[in-house]
This record gives C-alpha cells, sequence and structure tokens, in this order.
C-alpha cells in the first residue's frame, strides 16, 4: 500500500487507485507470461518470428516473475519499473521483426501499439508510485473544535471588565469631538 504525499492529492490518504492499477498490470504480467510460455510457437508464427520460440518462453517466465514480484510486494514500485524495462526489451525485439522481408509486418505493428500502450500504463503507475511514500503520514490537524480560548468562551466573558485604556492607546485630544458618539441633535423647525 502506498500513500499520498504533500505533493500529491490528498497528504497522508492510501493511493487504491494506484495500487489497484499496479495489481491489474500484475495480474496482466501473469497472464501475457502464460501466454508466452503456452503457446510461443503460435505467437512466434504470427509475428513472423519463427525461430525465437526460446525467447519468447524466456520473455514470458520475465513477465510471469514480474507478475508474481507485483501482487506479492508490499512496495510494487520496483517490479512496476521492472515491467517498463521489460516492455522497452519486448519493444526492440518487436522492432526486429520489422527488418528485412517478414510477411507479419502488419502483426508486428500491432504488437508494437499494444506493447506501447501497455509500456505508457507501466510509466504512469511507476512515477506515481515513485511519487507516494510507503509509509503513512499524519493527516493534517484539525482544528475546528477549537475555541482560542485556553479556558473557554464562557469564562473569559467579563474578564477584561475593570480594563482600562492605557493613556498612550487613547485618542489625540484633538481627535475626541470625532471619536465621541454624539447624541442626535433635533433639528428646529422651519416656518
Amino acid at each position: 500500500m502506498r500513500y499520498e504525499t504533500d505533493r500529491t492529492r490528498r497528504r497522508g490518504h492510501a493511493d487504491t487507485a494506484t495500487d489497484t492499477l499496479a495489481r491489474g498490470l500484475g495480474l496482466f504480467s501473469i497472464a501475457l507470461g502464460i501466454a508466452e510460455v503456452v503457446a510461443p510457437r503460435a505467437l512466434a508464427r504470427t509475428l513472423g518470428m519463427k525461430g525465437q520460440e526460446g525467447l519468447i518462453v524466456g520473455y514470458g517466465l520475465r513477465e510471469i516473475a514480474t507478475g508474481v514480484g507485483i501482487l506479492a510486494s508490499k512496495d510494487p514500485t520496483p517490479w512496476i519499473w521492472g515491467r517498463v524495462a521489460g516492455d522497452g526489451l519486448d519493444l526492440a525485439t518487436l522492432a526486429t521483426a520489422l527488418e528485412g522481408n517478414n510477411p507479419k509486418k502488419g502483426n508486428v505493428g500491432i504488437a508494437m501499439a499494444a506493447v506501447a500502450g501497455v509500456t505508457a500504463l507501466d510509466v504512469y503507475c511507476a512515477q506515481t508510485l515513485s511519487r507516494e511514500s510507503p509509509h503513512p503520514l499524519p493527516p493534517a490537524q484539525d482544528y475546528s473544535d477549537r475555541s482560542g480560548f485556553p479556558r473557554g468562551v464562557e469564562q473569559s466573558r467579563g474578564a477584561a471588565s475593570d480594563f482600562e485604556v492605557p493613556r498612550d492607546f487613547r485618542a489625540p485630544e484633538a481627535m475626541r469631538p470625532y471619536t465621541q458618539p454624539q447624541a442626535p441633535q433635533n433639528p428646529m423647525p422651519s416656518m
């Protein structure tokens, strides 16, 4: 479980969305790895990469190991970065299938687009996890129940009833007519 920091949306809260994405990528990694281990010949034939079945099995085992690592660890960040590195390796291998007279170049292009899309998800997830903290942060303090009066509002009422304003706080003599409330004057009726 990763927790959001000051640089993320909700400081100190668990980031369940990114954890869910990481777990989903882990499950996807295991499923893809199983497909590569179980049917390497079919994949090699579909991509026009005959003779590369052993490489495909190796990549499948890497995918399974990465997926298990993501699901089994408390902090999936290094495993997600491992997926990013594996995606780069997959793209480089697929790029070699575009060379020469491969009749399945269209399939290779589709596979590269799919791997690029998953790579974008992997990079997003890895960067988000890297920004977060593996330890919960204390939530921001809540002072909404405080009044600001140490002994309470009721005990503070009348506490300053005997207070006399210091002489230097008083209005200067020249301004006193403006500071004293004046009684309303009754205008004289005109005739």
